[in-house]
């Protein structure tokens, strides 16, 4: 990187990089196609990897890489679960996790088969100070089979797309083979963290890959962003879930329980609405805590199916978005007065026929607004809308 490429990168870290692009003429002495991919990844890592970010010296790969990359919200809290003397990120891409890992071991591999990333990763990592990862381009089974070193904690992130790019959910589907993998991890290594997909299904794991210990379910802002599963060969019980929602600041909510509570727990349910309405977070609901979120904090289910909670006084501290009651909308009488008289609302369907935004047609409501519909089907089989404002 020439002395003119690095300050127009300097100078138009915030420019739209399309347009930067069609004036690529002007600049003969920039070297414009590494520029702009530059310019487009410290764009893309500001709010996602502001340590990142922060390092002037780092390189950027292709976009998909980076989609890909863990943010360092989520990867700062892995390197919270694990430590050790030696660990190995079997699939390192941009090196997010391998760098925030790292940090609880003293010696660290980074292993990739793309060697343009390899040689993007080992920049990185000495620009970062990060000296104590050893970056080795090879496929994650060859390097298995190559390395002489066991490891106290190996990690891993398999490809969820297939050849011609689609996004894949099914274990199977991974790449690496996790479900051929395991038994060389599981030699090699005492514990293993497998990050898979939000939408992966967490009993079909469980099914296929013996010795899970923990599961870890990720969001952000109420986003589910990752799952992240922990093998250990000398483990035989039922795994300890643990959920983290990260909202905005160091507001962090999290509920963890042992996966047989959940199958044990009994809740109560009922077709009266009280004062308040309870939405647990995407971590919880993507955990399927469903009966035990309520025994816990002793509120009352609508439904089996639904997963909204009530309550006549606010339980504090919920893990998940709380609303106080306005009204219920039990027939079409009533759906047109108040659809008048409020003009938008936030919309959600929990367990109704129709979707949300077939529903705000039917009522002719714009979105937004601080009145939330939530139309739901009751523990008596009725159907009804619940109208709420957000509890203080």
């Amino acid at each position: 990187m020439n002395s003119a490429t690095q300050k127009f990168i300097f100078e138009n870290a915030d420019r739209d990089v399309r347009q930067l692009a069609l004036q690529a003429a002007k600049y003969s002495n920039v070297d414009m196609s590494f520029a702009l991919k530059q310019i487009e990844g410290k764009q893309k890592t500001r709010l996602k990897i502001p340590t990142f970010y922060n390092c002037s010296e780092l390189h950027y790969p292709v976009g998909l890489s980076l989609e890909q990359a863990s943010s360092e919200i989520t990867a700062k809290y892995k390197s919270t679960l694990c430590q050790g003397t030696v660990f190995a990120d079997l699939t390192g891409g941009f090196g997010v996790d391998s760098y925030f890992i790292s940090s609880q071991f003293k010696q660290a591999y980074y292993v990739e088969r793309n060697q343009e990333l390899c040689t993007l990763a080992a920049n990185n990592f000495q620009a970062l100070n990060r000296t104590q990862i050893k970056v080795v381009c090879s496929d994650a089974e060859q390097f298995l089979n190559d390395c002489e070193d066991t490891f106290d904690w190996t990690y891993i992130d398999p490809s969820r797309r297939d050849k011609s790019g689609k996004k894949t959910v099914l274990l199977t589907d991974c790449e690496p083979d996790i479900m051929y993998l395991h038994p060389t991890l599981l030699q090699k290594s005492k514990r293993i963290m497998i990050k898979l997909s939000p939408m992966i299904d967490i009993s079909s794991v469980l099914n296929d890959l013996p010795h899970i210990s923990q599961i870890h379910v990720l969001a952000v802002e109420n986003e589910c962003k990752e799952l992240l599963f922990i093998m250990d060969a000398t483990n035989s019980k039922q795994p300890t879930i643990y959920t983290r929602n990260f909202g905005k600041g160091n507001n962090i909510q999290a509920f963890d329980f042992e996966l047989e509570e959940e199958l044990t727990a009994s809740a109560l349910f009922t077709e009266k609405i009280g004062n308040y309405l309870y939405e647990p977070n995407a971590a919880i609901m993507k955990s399927a805590a469903f009966k035990l979120i309520a025994k816990r904090y002793s509120l009352s289910k609508l439904h089996k199916n639904t997963h909204l909670y009530t309550s006549d006084t606010e339980v504090p501290h919920f893990p998940g978005r709380i609303f106080e009651v306005i009204s219920l909308w039990e027939n079409r009488k009533e759906w047109k007065h108040r659809a008048e008289i409020i003009q938008k609302a936030n919309i959600s369907t929990r367990n109704y026929p129709i979707g949300a935004e077939e529903l705000r047609k039917k009522l002719k409501l714009n979105d937004g607004g601080n009145t939330f519909l939530f139309a739901c089907t009751l523990n008596n089989g009725n159907k009804t809308v619940i109208e709420c404002k957000k509890s203080c």
